[in-house]
């Protein structure tokens, strides 16, 4: 293929790309010309938490909060295994099936450790 012929048929996403760079550009644009500039103090302030901060960001947080997050993440991919597990379990077999039993009961092995050990609980 000519190079030509090549980048002509990059040409349609070349054209789209444009097209939605100069829209979202014309948008935030317009927005800036119409909407309100004039914040107010509440709008200013912290709102995450719903107070000013009061202590340095760098400070020490108790150990549960990373151990909830790393739980958290556990189990959030074990639902991201099953979904496609789900859907290609009659492609897979019984090789397939079985191999996410072992899986899940893997897991249930380190969900009762946690539980046994107290991690799960917060005091």
């Amino acid at each position: 293929m000519a190079p030509q012929e090549l980048l002509s048929e990059y040409f349609p996403i070349v054209v789209f790309l444009a097209v939605a760079g100069g829209l979202s550009l014309m948008m935030v644009v317009a927005s800036l010309i119409v909407g309100k500039q004039k914040p107010d103090p509440d709008k200013l302030a912290a709102y995450e938490c719903g107070f000013d901060a009061f202590a340095d960001a760098r400070s020490k947080f108790d150990v549960r909060f990373y151990l909830v997050a790393i739980l958290f993440i556990i189990f959030d991919l074990e639902i991201a295994f099953l979904f496609p597990w789900a859907v290609a379990l009659g492609d897979i077999g019984m090789f397939g099936f079985w191999s996410m039993v072992v899986f899940l009961g893997i897991l249930t092995i380190g969900f009762i450790y946690e539980w046994k050990k107290g991690a799960l609980e917060w005091e």
